[in-house]
């Protein structure tokens, strides 16, 4: 007995790198899987073929789903399958995503769509439908796929930050409104390579950033183990594991509380308006 056994998963963008690591690892556990993925190889075949293909040769079940989900139909199309092959859906990892690197100036509104459409409004087209069936049936586990970028910001990627951080706003809502349905939802920030970065790494920072080690964290997430845990943020990497949250400064009382609030207090006291601690980077995230 597996710690998903009986389970079913629905995985997006998980045709290669870190979404068919999360698939295999579901896999192995026992869970029955939907690989989504629109994406093709060099000779034209569905990479999300592939990944189910291999998790049915290692003796699990998984089916590909090949729609564009960032399309309400193909999104609800998603739910439909899983319930058509499997019955039900107990998991749902929200992991597709796309990069258009410039930076702000060069960067043209085709290049804002195709990343917000992607990233964010397939997260939203994807879950809604899977929300309302888990609500109506007994709950079950929600994770959406955020970055470093969207948290603390890197450069050249003002659209990919803003869709990772509107997957953070979004986990936080939905496990407000979730938790009284069952439905525990979280916040996943990853690093780890991928076939964009692989040529820059050589072979121990490949080894220590595979994406299997963030797979772990994610079975972690969706199984039993974790409990009833939900609206938290976890970062994983092969170098380490913790959780991300929002802080306050202390703060300086504004004008309704102090007679003496102005515009040079605030600069008087701005060692209670910003916290003592360095602001982190992507790198930070990266060591």
């Amino acid at each position: 007995m597996g710690l998903l056994t009986g389970k079913v998963a629905i995985v997006t963008g998980a045709g290669r790198g870190l979404g068919a690591a999360h698939a295999r690892r579901l896999a192995e556990e026992g869970a029955l899987v939907v690989v989504n993925d629109l994406g093709r190889d060099e000779n034209g075949a569905f990479t999300a073929g592939h990944v189910a293909a291999s998790i049915c040769e290692a003796g699990g079940q998984a089916i590909a789903h090949t729609e564009d989900i960032s399309s309400m139909q193909g999104a609800e199309s998603l739910l439909h399958s899983a319930l058509d092959a499997f019955g039900r859906v107990d998991i749902l990892i929200n992991n597709a995503g796309i990069l258009r690197d410039k930076s702000f100036v060069k960067l043209e509104e085709n290049d804002w769509d195709a990343v917000l459409k992607v990233n964010l409004k397939s997260m939203y087209a994807v879950t809604r439908p899977v929300f309302a069936w888990m609500k109506e049936n007994g709950g079950g586990v929600i994770v959406n796929t955020s970055s470093p970028s969207g948290l603390v910001g890197n450069f050249g990627q003002s659209n990919y930050a803003a869709s990772k951080a509107g997957a953070w706003g979004l986990s936080n809502v939905l496990a407000i409104e979730g938790v009284r349905f069952g439905i525990r939802v979280w916040t996943l920030v990853p690093t780890a390579v991928s076939a964009l970065t692989a040529p820059l790494m050589d072979a121990e920072m490949q080894t220590q950033l595979a994406p299997e080690h963030v797979a772990e964290v994610l079975l972690y997430m969706v199984s039993e183990l974790s409990g009833t845990r939900t609206g938290h943020c976890l970062f994983a990497s092969g170098h380490s594991v913790r959780e991300l949250k929002l802080v306050s400064a202390e703060g300086v009382p504004g004008a309704g509380l102090d007679p003496d609030f102005s515009a040079q207090r605030l600069a008087q006291a701005e060692d209670r308006l910003f916290r003592a601690e360095p602001a982190l980077t992507v790198m930070d995230f990266a060591k």
